[in-house]
């Protein structure tokens, strides 16, 4: 009796007022503790307890996509970071990643509004000037969030100015539960490291650093600011990139103002490309400093009935559709990616300050007026920084690739003490890199069955934990940057490929690369003018990636294949299979 009174007790006050916090984070313990006995007594070519490997994984990554759900918050951000490189898991934990990205549920008006009240003393009406009764001198604003995600939530407001406005508001849980799920995070991954001899601690501490950042507005508003600067001052980006401004008078910790945007998703494959039905020299709503349709005149009865009903008060602006809605941006997919792909190298090879979360739902795409695609870059929170000697190492590093330059290749990863500098270029190329050895093996391959293919799994995914010792074999060494570095172009390679490979990745990302090492002002004069002359022979060596590109698109065009992406990808997999690797690319599924 006396244990189950202070059981209850405990969870009463542990979900009053700690949101939860100390029952998810027993959940986690409880559940990796059982996952962790599973493995290290059925991780064996014949398991005790398991009728096979594979239905090992099964069962594991249902409990763990459980636990995901259950806890939520920070949980879901750390499953959909997983997710982005769920590729390198077995199969049974790809299929259970890809669930990953559904919209998380939102949180009532009565928590959004506590929020905003915490952090600025006064109630939404006060901060944002707005009205839900009718008011026709004030703003008015949205209490059923247009977007919702594991973090945060973003309400459509139109200010007393005519401003119309993102109001993107952290969920009021998160503030308690950060803390204890990053606690939790690290205890485990110290266990599973010991346990499990595998050298994934020391990448913890770099990791749970970014994730708490994230939850800090004031961070993803400075991020934005800067990165609005950068594209400004690049004239290659200048008119094809766009940062929403930030309010700042309107944003706090918890909460961040931005520019509203009406464009359509990355995803939206069918809207992009489908002929434009609207006039001439017409950019699409809110493009270019092109000023946003006027909301319809609303009455204080319609006031009254989206207090009731929630309605939906943000006009739709969907002209550009034409009369019978089947219109589209007509713009080409090739120029969006290449603005895309651009940018991402920009940021990683010119500026080191690298946007780490480019999925699709974080990117918006305008017309211009001129009929090109505009790229509206969101979601500022997660961000790393690369320091000038490495960003001058990882240029070196892209270009040693693509010259299959092994010696200056095997220099550069030695130095961030990598063993296996072709698994590593494989993984950073998203392709298999054939400049060293990697010589496939068919007995892999080839058809077992019974005890034979049993063994074989456990053999296959034992190399699998050896290629990531190789990867991360002297941990000190390691540039950490390079976890969210793989995160972008894991990312952006994913766009390409589910837009159907209309660019040439490799290629735009290596000239990023080299030419970065000319206008990179941290180099000097004479380093800038050398690299220009080597800059000039390495185009020529480019042209080689652009005949296979060609091909490939021959073969797309008469159904022979899906493009470079698809192809380089079968031959990944082929490859991957020589480490234990099941390689699903599937990135976005789900």
């Amino acid at each position: 009796m006396y244990l189950a009174l202070g059981t209850g007790v405990l969870y009463g006050v542990d979900r009053q007022f700690y949101a939860s916090s100390i029952t998810r984070s027993a959940r986690t313990f409880g559940l990796g503790l059982i996952v962790a006995l599973d493995y290290k007594i059925n991780f064996r070519p014949n398991p005790p307890l398991a009728t096979s490997i594979p239905a090992l994984h099964a069962r594991n990554a249902e409990r763990l996509a459980d636990l995901l759900q259950s806890n939520g918050g920070l949980y879901l951000k750390i499953g959909q970071a997983i997710a982005m490189q769920s590729a390198v898991l077995p199969p049974e934990f790809q299929k259970m990643f890809a669930k990953m990205f559904d919209d998380a549920p939102q949180n009532d008006w009565k928590d959004v509004e506590q929020v905003i009240r915490e952090d600025f003393g006064k109630s939404p009406e006060e901060v944002f000037g707005v009205s839900f009764s009718g008011d026709p001198n004030k703003g008015v604003m949205e209490r059923t969030a247009r977007a919702s995600a594991s973090v945060a939530q973003v309400h459509w407001a139109r200010l007393q100015d005519g401003t119309e406005v993102a109001v993107k508001i952290q969920k009021r849980e998160i503030a308690h539960q950060v803390g204890w799920d990053l606690w939790s995070f690290k205890v485990v991954t110290k266990i599973y490291t010991y346990w499990f001899d595998l050298p994934l601690y020391s990448l913890v501490p770099f990791i749970t650093e970014r994730l708490m950042l994230e939850t800090d507005f004031v961070n993803e508003a400075d991020n934005a600011e800067r990165m609005g600067q950068l594209v400004a001052g690049e004239p290659r980006l200048r008119d094809k990139v766009y940062v929403p401004k930030v309010y700042r008078d309107l944003s706090s910790t918890r909460v961040m103002t931005a520019e509203w945007i009406e464009g359509v998703r990355l995803w939206d494959k069918e809207h992009l490309t489908k002929p434009w039905e609207g006039r001439w020299r017409q950019g699409s709503p809110g493009c270019h400093g092109a000023a946003l349709d006027p909301p319809k005149h609303l009455e204080v009865a319609d006031f009254v009935r989206s207090n009731l009903i929630d309605e939906r008060l943000k006009p739709d602006r969907d002209w550009w559709k034409g009369k019978d809605g089947q219109g589209g941006l007509g713009l080409s997919l090739k120029d969006v990616m290449t603005t895309m792909i651009d940018l991402f190298s920009a940021q990683m090879f010119l500026w080191g300050w690298v946007h780490c979360d480019p999925h699709p739902g974080n990117i918006f795409i305008r017309r211009l007026p001129s009929g090109k695609p505009e790229l509206v870059l969101i979601d500022h929170g997660l961000y790393v920084h690369m320091k000038p000697d490495f960003r001058h190492q990882y240029c070196l590093f892209w270009k040693s690739l693509m010259t299959f330059d092994n010696k200056t290749l095997g220099e550069i990863v030695q130095s961030w003490g990598i063993n296996n500098a072709d698994i590593f270029a494989s993984a950073t190329l998203m392709r298999p890199y054939t400049g060293g050895d990697n010589s496939t093996s068919a007995e892999i391959r080839k058809g077992l069955t019974g005890k034979e293919q049993q063994e074989r799994a456990y053999e296959m995914q034992q190399k699998m934990r050896k290629g990531i010792k190789d990867i991360l074999a002297d941990e000190k060494k390691w540039p950490q940057e390079l976890i969210f570095i793989g995160r972008n172009l894991r990312i952006v390679q994913g766009n390409n490929q589910f837009l159907g490979s209309p660019v040439n990745r490799i290629k735009i990302t290596g000239n990023w690369a080299s030419r970065s090492l000319v206008d990179s002002p941290d180099l000097s004069l004479s380093q800038r003018f050398k690299n220009l002359g080597n800059h000039l022979l390495f185009k020529f060596v480019l042209f080689g990636s652009d005949v296979y590109f060609y091909a490939a698109k021959v073969k797309q065009f008469f159904g022979a294949g899906g493009g470079m992406e698809d192809d380089m990808e079968l031959q990944m997999k082929k490859i991957a299979k020589d480490f234990g690797v099941e390689l699903n690319h599937g990135v976005f599924e789900g």
